[in-house]
This record gives structure tokens, sequence and C-alpha cells, in this order.
């Protein structure tokens, strides 16, 4: 029954990259650029160090130079290994255990880039474009694994085109608001008995917004507030089985990004040091369930997700050694949005702790390289995932390792 594939498929509709592992929790990705990637994204929405700001807080671009270019890539390696057990949930085999190993090491390396373009119209009005993935999961098992009626792989690729536009109203008030045009395309496969191995694919584009506002109370001191909107989509695609032509069809699945905001602090402590502060709310519950359609109109399945809003909380410092080199540091902590009665091994996602450091190095007064690291430690993700006939019952161990570099040059 390829439904029941889809849906779990489709949940991670929005995913693009890495398991929900790699990132900010569920299957976003604040990886949006490298120089923020050391201090752990603190302060993301008021430092606007350069033209990512696009993506943080629009408002941000009012303090950059009259052009400005940016670029940045990001390998990501997750791990999430399996281990478990699975037992048939239907006669004949009832209870029995299901045959296979665990899956190996379901995570798959990623590059993910991004770029910007900022520009100044006047001195109260600037102009920007980004282009980004906000959203990604990539997992893939071994074929012949337990949970292999569940889910095998799983892919799924964003791109967002983020136009903005920023307006300085006086010396202490930014404001900045952007326009979010996002394409999504998945792909996820799992063995579905005498109908082979079942294939689902789905794309769509939808758009969305975000707003930022930056209020310097001080000279020393930024406050930062940004707002990106949920984005609707109407997935379109079809299921295909390797056992059985007959059983091929056209689907249609609505699914829902959620919005999120961020507040975020930006303090100079000295010339030397400087403080940044992050909280973050993302929307999570706009995935209460998804329900499955035939083109035809048939609903094919319906499933209670049940996931919730979430928090991110990071911390950060930058030191400026010298006119050419500064370093950077930072923690954070993702809460999960998922417990372990809803897990599934398409999205074996967890509350995680980040560690990062990094750094810029100024070529010259118009470029700029900056580069980081981080290291995310995943608390096991535990699951009891009951689906196509099966129950998969164990935990994960995980772990994710970021590595970004990013070139920014003035003109």
């Amino acid at each position: 029954m390829f439904a029941l594939p889809f849906n779990r498929v489709t949940l991670g509709l929005a995913l693009a990259g890495f398991a929900g592992l790699s990132h900010a929790a569920g299957f976003a990705l604040i990886e949006q650029n490298a120089s923020g990637l050391g201090n752990a994204y603190a302060g993301a929405a008021a430092v606007a160090a350069d033209a990512s700001t696009i993506y943080f807080n629009p408002a941000g671009m009012t303090l950059l130079p009259d052009r400005q270019l940016v670029v940045a890539g990001h390998l990501i390696k997750p791990r999430a290994a399996f281990s478990g057990d699975a037992v048939f949930t239907t006669p004949p085999l009832k209870d029995t255990p299901v045959p296979g190993g665990q899956g190996g090491d379901a995570g798959n390396w990623a590059l993910v880039p991004n770029a910007y373009f900022a520009y100044r119209l006047s001195p109260q009005v600037h102009l920007g474009v980004g282009i980004n993935a906000p959203f990604g999961l990539a997992t893939e098992y071994d074929p012949d694994w337990v949970g292999r009626t569940q889910a095998v792989k799983s892919e799924l690729k964003t791109v967002n085109i983020n136009p903005s536009i920023a307006y300085k109203v006086n010396e202490t008030l930014s404001l900045g608001a952007g326009l979010s045009i996002q394409a999504i395309k998945a792909e996820l496969t799992n063995f579905a008995g005498a109908l082979g191995t079942a294939k689902v694919k789905g794309d769509d584009y939808g758009w969305g917004f975000n707003l930022g506002a930056l209020w310097q109370p001080a000279p020393a001191t930024r406050v930062g507030f940004a707002y990106r909107s949920e984005i609707d989509y109407t997935l379109e695609g079809r299921a295909t089985f390797t056992g059985n032509a007959l059983a091929n069809g056209d689907i249609t699945a609505d699914t829902t990004m959620p919005a999120s905001a961020s507040l975020s602090l930006f303090h100079r402590l000295s010339p030397k040091f400087d403080l940044l502060a992050d909280v973050t709310w993302t929307g999570w519950s706009a995935f209460d369930a998804l329900r499955i359609v035939r083109t035809n109109g048939t609903l094919l399945s319906y499933t209670l997700e049940n996931w919730e809003d979430i928090l991110r909380y990071s911390l950060g410092t930058t030191w400026h050694m010298s006119d050419k080199l500064s370093l950077r540091g930072g923690v954070a902590y993702d809460e999960a949005p998922v417990s372990d009665i809803y897990r599934t091994p398409r999205i074996p996602d967890g509350a995680r702790t980040w560690i990062a450091f990094g750094g810029q190095y100024r070529l010259s007064k118009q470029s700029a390289l900056d580069f980081g690291y981080a290291h995310l430690f995943v608390n096991a993700p535990g699951l009891r995932s009951s689906d196509n006939g099966t129950t998969l019952n164990g935990e994960y161990d995980s772990q994710v390792d970021i590595l970004s570099a990013q070139y920014t040059h003035s003109f």
C-alpha cells in the first residue's frame, strides 16, 4: 500500500538535507551563512555582519556598505544509526520478528550553498536578494534493514529566492521586509511487499514573506526582531511500484512549512569583544496531521503527526584579535518538536546541543573570508513507529558535524 510510505515522506516534504539532524530542530536549515556558524547563530537577527542578514533580518541591510556580495557553502554530515528491532503487526506473522539488519548510518553528506547581494538605493533605502535552502532532508538506510517497509530513502530539496527591502527610519530604528518564493522537490522509497519497491516523487511552489526590525538603543547595543511566515504547498506527484504497475497513480498532499520568529541581542562589551544572544520560536504545531489523496479525490491515508512548537536558545561571543582576524565561539540548544511515540524513521529528530567556533580573516578593506565548525550532540532519539504492517522499536545514535566557509566582497 503506497499511501503510507508517501505520508511519512510528505511530512518530510519540507526536508532537504539531513534527517532533521543537521541544524535547527525539525527539518529547518539554519545554515544560511558561515559568518554566524562560529557563534552558533547567536544574535543572528541583530548582528547584521554582512548581506546574509537578508535571511535573518532584512532590516540589517541598512548597516551594510553600498554594495555587498556574499557566497557561502556548508558541508553537513549527520549520523543516524538505528539499533532495535521490528515485528510484524498483521496475521499470519503477527508478533514475529522482521528479518534484516540495523540499516547502517542513514545520515548522508550534504552540501548546502547560499548567496546574497545587497545594494544601497538611497541613504534610507536598501535592496537585496538571497538564494538559499530553508528546509531539507536526506536519509537512506540499507535496502534490507528491519524498517524497510517504513522507509529506505527520503530526500527533499528546497530552493528559496528572497528579494528584500530595508528602510532606515532614523539613526536608531530600521525596518525590513522580504518575499520568499520557494520550490520543493522530494523523493521517497520503501519496500512494499508483493508490490516491490515503492517510490514517491512530488514537487510544488509556494510563497511567503519575512519581516524584520532593528533597534539600536545605545551605540554599543542592537536588538533585532525577525519573523518568517508559514508557506503552504499542495504537492503533486506520482507513486510507482516495481512489482505492479497497476498500483501506480498520481497523488496530491497539502502541507505547511512552519512560521518562525527570533529575538536577538548584539552588544559590544569592548572594542575587542562582542556578546550575542538569541531566542527563536518555530511553529512546528502546523504539522498536526497529513492527508494524502489520489487526484480523483479518493482518500489514501490520514496520519496524525502531533508535532509541537519549539524554542531555540543560543549565546555567543566574538573576539576581535586584530584588524585582520576575529575569532568566534558559541553554544546553542534546540528543543525537539516530536516525541518518541510520533517519531518516524524518515525523520529521527531529537533535541540537540551545539558547540561551535569559527572566525573571519579580512583579506582587504573590500573582502573577507569567514569560516566555522559546529558539532551537535543529539539526545538519543527513540521511536516506536507502526506503519505498513510492522512496528519498529529502538533508538538512534545521532550527531551532526558542520563545516562552513564564506566569501564576502564589498564594492
